[in-house]
């Protein structure tokens, strides 16, 4: 999935999108009723509708998603539909969306000059909605880790990408560009373990449909990696390392203790 690129730096995308093209899941399908808990969400700056993401329901009014997506909004909304391309009312709120006020873990920064992947810290962000999502609508949610769980896991331990973000990439007649349907899609995916730059802070996630595996790009941000098979939420999408949105991508873990503890703290 893609999302609108913001650059940092030299080299390193943030994927998340809005007016320019949106990012969606690569390599992906649509995911119909596997993952009805992830939504799209827009986040509106004192101008209105800014920028769009993706995000989890952890309970009917708490939504899980990255920290630089609600960094700088004073009120967001989600759909829940995994086809949101044809909605009349996007991005604006209406009957068909619920609204909700971002929170932004405390902790979070964009650290420029420490190169790849040391840009940024604690990228995760919460929205709390101001009615709950029905449970005709979404009856099943995402679900938090245990303390430690992703350095528990090995090397090329399966990982699934769900968000709405683009799809393709156009190339010829200027630079390459993305484009997508805001839709939900799904791919696997797999963890790229090891000792990296904040690997204490970040998943490493393989993003390479010639191995077998899709990837995240603009638009999936705050999407979550789940752990493969599962509904736990590793991490959430952070950011990629080049405009093709191939070879790895980064997701700021949600299994570390004080990310825990913040995001508990709105579920008590």
């Amino acid at each position: 999935m893609r999302k609108l690129v913001t650059t940092i730096g030299a080299a390193l995308l943030l994927v998340s999108a809005f007016a320019a093209p949106a990012s969606a899941i690569t390599n992906g399908v649509p995911d119909g009723d596997n993952h009805p808990y992830v939504g799209l969400i827009v986040f509106d700056t004192a101008d209105g509708p800014a920028w769009r993401c993706s995000g989890s329901l952890l309970t009917p009014t708490i939504v899980l998603t990255a920290g630089h997506c609600t960094d700088g909004a004073v009120a967001a909304r989600i759909w829940m539909d995994e086809i949101v391309q044809t909605n009349p009312e996007y991005p604006f709120s209406g009957a068909t969306s619920y609204d909700g006020v971002p929170h932004t873990n405390p902790d979070f920064a964009i650290q420029g000059g420490n190169g790849l992947p040391g840009f940024a810290f604690r990228d995760v962000g919460v929205v709390v909605l101001s009615e709950p999502v029905p449970a005709g609508v979404v009856s099943e949610y995402a679900s938090l880790p245990t303390v430690g769980l992703v350095g528990e896991l090995r090397n090329k331990s399966p990982l699934e990408y769900v968000g709405y973000g683009v799809q393709t990439q156009i190339t010829g007649g200027g630079p390459p560009a993305w484009t997508g349907l805001r839709n939900r899609m799904y791919a696997p995916g797999a963890l790229v373990s090891g000792k990296f730059v904040h690997s204490g802070e970040f998943i490493r996630g393989s993003l390479n449909p010639g191995g077998g595996t899709g990837g995240t790009c603009f638009g999936d941000s705050g999407g979550p990696v789940l752990q493969g098979g599962t509904d736990t939420v590793l991490g959430v999408n952070s950011y990629v390392t080049n405009s093709n949105c191939g070879g790895v991508g980064y997701a700021s873990r949600v299994d570390l203790a004080p990310v825990l503890s913040w995001i508990n703290s709105f579920l008590d």
